[in-house]
């Protein structure tokens, strides 16, 4: 049945990309990326950037478009770019991921990037996906709708892009170098900031606030990212509602909310009217967190301040959810449910299931041997107690050329390979995990039902968790231990979001489900920095389908980047 069901989908959808291809435009983008100066926190600070500016360029298109960006590497070292949402159909040639679908683009060289934009529309964004350097390497990707297709809402007055970052006095990727050289945990942010503003909480009077000046009984469509490194975020604006409208490029049915939750690596789209007294009000984020490895609690402040407004800001006017309020943050997730409207790809959610991949995320520790460790144990993190190894040759490049060994192994547990109780006291527990290069590989076509569970082996808590190339829709969630038998009643075969990174609930889990038609090599993992950086990922490849429409592309004729020491 999966494979009759995504058949008839399928067609479906080139139907409706037909539609919106037939006028489909092609953008050019150049990307210079090298070392600027920064001054922020009273401290200048060198950083990578694109463009010398951060954040980066905002790329701005219509659906069904396709993007080339010519990427220049003039800093000191190697990084690639990835299209965070884009499913790149076919074409996980220009993913991005390093040593997943490329090799880093190496210092003085460039690589063009291929961005197939297909059914998505909305707010996406790009980021480095190399070490840490996504921290200073990011942009927005707006998707408006195509020509002669509409909003399903009523059009908005303008737009704005809010991007959600964590600021570092230091360059990121020699911050997650040394802890993972010594064992010791990366650092805390400094600050966190607000389109690279860091409002006015922190103390130095040079630190600048993000303004957005709107009209009184205009409406706005904020698009909202959250690019921070390690923190799920809330966010808020005094005094007005926020009505959303719309998840990682697709539409939801819309609801009110005096605030959003919004994990790393999410975008949401809201809409919000300037409908109060004239004035000047906070826009205020903080970070959420159910772990016991909790993120600073900065408030960061930004202004949505009406045209000829007069008179000050009233910080005590913020109102956020406290930084460990998990009611709100389940509360505010469990109200995010499909919409359907034209504007959104055809609902198909599997009914029936031919793969279940079910997932343990854990933090463990293993011995520091290196002779620059500063602790005798250091923190792994893994998935199914695989804590994942990246090769110095790319899966892709492996994969597709068949050359597989020494590279990576077709094995990853497709279960827990010891069954405990996940959620419940892991006193005394053994924290060991195995490291690994480990794919899953799934047949063209099938139905796939993928379910993350929490632990609380390590600090425990939720994880925002991206899976490449694919928009999933996240069926279920609960508390507790996920049982197969009686927990697929209350799953939401109706309306539930499409969505490209999940959040899995501290103590608890959340099962998703797609059809396997986009064949390639993807990774999937946390996209808290430091969860990935320790082996908290895995693979997903596709095989090809039985005709050329359904396997992977060639390569790009221009070649890929060579990988270090080839």
């Amino acid at each position: 049945m999966g494979l009759l069901n995504q058949g008839f989908w399928l067609l479906g959808v080139l139907f409706l990309s037909s539609l919106i291809l037939c006028r489909a435009d092609v953008h050019h983008y150049d990307f210079f990326v090298r070392e600027s100066n920064f001054t922020k926190l009273c401290n200048t600070t060198t950083l990578l950037v694109v463009n010398d500016s951060y954040p980066g360029p905002e790329i701005r298109v219509h659906r069904g478009d396709t993007v080339f960006v010519n990427v220049h590497n003039q800093g000191n070292y190697g990084f690639t770019i990835h299209w965070h949402g884009v499913k790149q159909p076919r074409n996980p040639w220009s993913d991005g991921p390093e040593f997943i679908t490329q090799c880093p683009i190496e210092p003085g060289t460039n690589f063009t990037y291929e961005v197939i934009l297909s059914d998505e529309i909305g707010t996406l964004w790009w980021h480095a996906h190399s070490d840490w350097t996504r921290g200073s390497v990011q942009g927005a990707l707006v998707i408006l709708p195509a020509e002669n297709e509409t909003y399903p809402f009523s059009t908005p007055d303008a737009d704005q892009t809010i991007i959600l970052q964590s600021w570092y006095n230091g360059d990121y990727k020699q911050i997650i170098d040394q802890a993972l050289s010594t064992g010791i945990p990366p650092r805390q942010p400094d600050a966190y900031a607000i389109n690279g503003h860091l409002g006015d909480t922190y103390g130095c009077p040079n630190d600048t606030l993000f303004r957005m000046q709107v009209d009184y009984e205009k409406t706005y469509l904020l698009r909202i990212i959250n690019a921070a490194m390690n923190e799920q975020k809330f966010f808020t604006i005094t005094n007005h509602s926020l009505t959303v409208v719309a998840q990682d490029a697709s539409y939801v049915q819309m609801f009110t909310s005096d605030y959003i939750l919004i994990s790393p690596g999410q975008t949401m789209d809201v809409l919000v009217s300037a409908n109060q007294n004239l004035g000047q009000y906070y826009m205020a984020t903080r970070p959420f967190s159910d772990s016991a490895a909790t993120p600073v609690d900065f408030i960061t402040t930004g202004v949505f301040q009406y045209t000829n407004s007069v008179g000050g800001l009233n910080a005590s006017l913020i109102t956020l959810p406290r930084r460990n309020d998990s009611n709100a943050a389940n509360s505010f997730v469990s109200r995010i449910r499909n919409s359907n409207v034209t504007q959104n790809p055809p609902m198909n959610v599997p009914t029936d299931i031919d793969r279940r991949v079910y997932i343990a995320i854990a933090t463990n520790s293993i011995p520091c041997n290196s002779s620059t460790c500063l602790v005798p144990n250091r923190i792994v993190a893994s998935l199914n107690n695989v804590s994942f190894v990246f090769p110095r040759i790319d899966i892709l490049q492996a994969y597709y050329n068949r050359s597989t060994s020494g590279v990576f192994t077709e094995d990853f547990p497709l279960d827990p390979p010891v069954f405990y109780d996940f959620t419940g006291n892991l006193t005394g527990f053994n924290t060991n995990a195995s490291l690994g290069t480990r794919a899953v590989v799934l047949n063209y076509g099938e139905a796939v039902e993928i379910v993350l569970q929490s632990t609380n082996l390590g600090a425990g808590g939720s994880h925002p968790i991206h899976l490449h190339g694919f928009s999933f829709y996240r069926v279920g969630t609960g508390t507790g231990n996920f049982n197969n038998v009686t927990d697929p009643s209350s799953y939401n075969l109706d309306d539930p979001p499409l969505i490209n990174t999940v959040h899995v609930p501290g103590g608890g889990w959340v099962a998703l489900r797609l059809f396997a038609t986009n064949p390639g090599v993807w990774f999937m993992h946390c996209h808290f920095e430091r969860h990935s950086s320790w082996g908290m990922d895995t693979v997903f490849i596709v095989r090809n389908g039985t005709t050329a429409e359904t396997s992977i592309r060639p390569p790009p004729a221009s070649g890929m980047p060579r990988c270090p020491g080839t």
